[in-house]
C-alpha cells in the first residue's frame, strides 16, 4: 500500500495511507488528538501509581513518546505495551518531526530507542518508562486482567470495520484490570454498542479538533 508523510493542521507529521485515504493520525492535528484523547481524558486518571499501557497501534511511535514525556512530569511509573503489525520504516522514522513540535530534544534518544529496540522483549526507555513492542494481529493478544489503561488506535471503522468489533472489544475487555479504561478518538455507535456488548460502560466525551465527540470506555 502507498505511504507518504503528511503535514497535518498543528504542523505535526503523520503517515497517510493513500490508496485508503486513511492516516495513522487526524489531519487537523496529529499531537493536538494525540494529547486529548490518549493523555488528557485517559492517563491523566492516575495519579501516584504504577500504570500498565497497552496501545493498539504503536505505529509512529507519537502515543509513547508523548506517554513517556507526561509520565516524567507526574511521576508516573509506566509499564507501556504497543502492538503493530507493520512497523514504520527508519526511512518513515526520520521524517517525523516530532521531538521537534513537541521541544522535547532531551528525549530523541529515548524515541529513537522506541523504535529501534528489538521486538517482543521488555526494554527499559527510562528510570519510569519500560516499553514491550508486540509485532501481531490484535486478535493474537491474550493478556489476562493485566493493564490499566488501553489506548485505541486502529485505523479507523471506514476501512477496517474487522478492529471494530465486539470480538476485538471482547480481547480488551479480558486484557484490562477491573476499573481498568480504554480511550479512543471514534464515537461512532456501532463502535459504542459492541463495546457495551462485551461489558464496558461508555461514555461520550468533546473530541479532539475535527471531531465532535470521542468515547471513554471503563470495565465494570
Amino acid at each position: 500500500m502507498r505511504r507518504e508523510i503528511i503535514t497535518t493542521a498543528d504542523g505535526s507529521k503523520t503517515i497517510q495511507l493513500k490508496d485508503w485515504n486513511e492516516q495513522y493520525h487526524s489531519k487537523h492535528g496529529a499531537i493536538q488528538e494525540a494529547y486529548h484523547v490518549f493523555i488528557d481524558q485517559g492517563l491523566r486518571l492516575f495519579q501516584n501509581q504504577p500504570v500498565a499501557i497497552l496501545e493498539i497501534g504503536f505505529g509512529t511511535g507519537l502515543n509513547a513518546l508523548i506517554t513517556l514525556l507526561e509520565a516524567s512530569k507526574m511521576n508516573l511509573a509506566i509499564t507501556y505495551r504497543g502492538v503493530e503489525a507493520y512497523p514504520v520504516s527508519d526511512a518513515e522514522l526520520r521524517q517525523l518531526n516530532y521531538i521537534t513540535a513537541l521541544k522535547a530534544g532531551k528525549f530523541r534518544k529515548q524515541f529513537l530507542e522506541m523504535h529501534r529496540s528489538s521486538w517482543e522483549e521488555l526494554v527499559v526507555i527510562s528510570d519510569y518508562f519500560s516499553l514491550y513492542k508486540q509485532q501481531s494481529d490484535f486478535k493474537e493478544i491474550d493478556a489476562v486482567d493485566r493493564f490499566d489503561l488501553v489506548y485505541f488506535d486502529a485505523f479507523g471503522a471506514r476501512v477496517q470495520p474487522e478492529l471494530w468489533t465486539e470480538e476485538i472489544f471482547a480481547i480488551m475487555f479480558k486484557a484490562l484490570k477491573n476499573k481498568g479504561i480504554l480511550v479512543t478518538y471514534s464515537a461512532k455507535g456501532s463502535v459504542r454498542r459492541a463495546m457495551q456488548k462485551v461489558g464496558f460502560s461508555v461514555e461520550r466525551l468533546p473530541g479532539p479538533p475535527g471531531k465532535r465527540e470521542m468515547l471513554r470506555a471503563i470495565k465494570s
